[in-house]
């Protein structure tokens, strides 16, 4: 029997070969390479897509949430030692945006059941340096963004989507990306919404905001050699936008075959040793990873694996556990080590197929 991998992008790209390739062709044939038609043209609608007056087009979602706080501070919003709120469990890329810009993470616990960050815990960690809330929709389901809101209203905080697993995923409805002041995309290629190389973008309704982020991706130029800010080279190049646009088209329909797999995987994966996935009602999320909880987690991939079933773990090592982050040497985040410790993301993709879907809850269920 045919194994089942864990992400294969050859495949979902290979559908759209003839569409891809004639994007490709059309840059080529422009000879403008950088900053021209294709990434006006994708910035458009994926701004339309997210129901946002703004998209800027970027490096790479690192470079996105990045390039967010430094418009901030341009803009006085913020400054060197400013405190942000985010929380402990997610992609080290989420914090690394935040020390990066000068400003200092400030570690919240997220809910066990979402493993989002748990609203209850954020007034706690609020004083008079905390400028913003970074909430991040992990794995593709929203956080919970009214409370979030609700918050940042209260105290007066920039509320900041982290949107990289989160293409297309509503919370009340409404899409992510334009559920706060603004948001930072990843379009690496495995993500929903999957570039063929790097590549990011960021969202917003604020026009000034917008402006500031478009000189600082470009070299903090307002125009050709005169530079206003100390900016980056940070665009999101013509062809990834004309291969982002291609894919744009089939994101929904690509969701779709992601949230069938993921139902049917939430019905039929029944073994008490394994907590599956939990969807608060409020939200309709993309399924970028399938992420279980085992006590025996390793046990459960070595399992799966000897079985043809390839796994990944996201993630191995927590934010405040990682060498890079010394100063959190010693610091206690029960809930975030429980995840990391437990959590194993299952295949899923949008060109899986239902044979595939059910041998993963057959053999995940003979497993003890």
């Amino acid at each position: 029997m045919k194994n089942v991998s864990f992400l294969d992008l050859r495949a979902i790209n290979l559908r759209y070969l003839k569409q891809l390739t004639t994007a490709f062709e059309r840059v080529l044939k422009s000879g403008r390479y950088i900053l021209g038609e294709e990434v006006n043209i994708f910035e458009k609608e994926f701004a339309n897509y997210c129901c946002v007056k703004y998209c800027i087009g970027v490096g790479n979602g690192l470079d996105a949430l990045t390039l967010i706080f430094l418009a901030y501070k341009e803009l006085g919003l913020m400054k060197d030692n400013d405190e942000v709120i985010v929380p402990a469990n997610t992609y080290i890329a989420t914090i690394l945006a935040i020390t990066r810009s000068g400003l200092k993470p400030v570690l919240v616990e997220p809910d066990i059941r979402t493993y989002n960050i748990d609203p209850g815990e954020i007034e706690a960690k609020i004083n008079s340096r905390t400028r913003a809330i970074l909430a991040v929709h992990l794995y593709g389901q929203p956080a919970q963004m009214s409370v979030i809101n609700r918050i940042g209203k209260k105290f007066g905080l920039k509320v900041i989507e982290d949107a990289a697993q989160a293409h297309g995923a509503l919370f009340n409805g409404k899409k992510c990306g334009g559920l706060g002041d603004a948001a930072g995309f990843s379009f690496y290629p495995s993500k929903n919404l999957g570039a063929l190389g790097d590549a990011g973008a960021v969202t917003t309704n604020n026009q000034k905001l917008a402006e500031c982020i478009l000189s600082l991706r470009n070299y903090g130029c307002c125009s050709k050699y005169i530079n206003i800010y100390k900016g980056l080279n940070s665009r999101l190049d013509e062809v990834q936008a004309s291969l982002l646009r291609v894919n744009l088209k089939h994101l929904d329909q690509d969701n779709k075959a992601r949230s069938s797999i993921a139902d049917y995987l939430l019905r039929n994966i029944k073994n008490s040793s394994i907590v599956l996935p939990y969807v608060l009602k409020n939200v309709v999320p993309v399924w970028h990873l399938f992420v279980v909880r085992a006590k025996n987690r390793d046990k459960l991939q070595s399992f799966l694996k000897k079985n043809g079933i390839e796994t990944l773990i996201h993630y191995p090592v927590a934010p405040h556990q990682q060498k890079a982050y010394r100063e959190w040497k010693g610091c206690s985040f029960p809930i975030t080590e429980n995840i990391h410790k437990h959590a194993l993301s299952l295949p899923i993709s949008p060109v899986m197929s239902l044979e595939s879907a059910v041998r993963i809850a057959k053999v995940t269920n003979r497993f003890c």
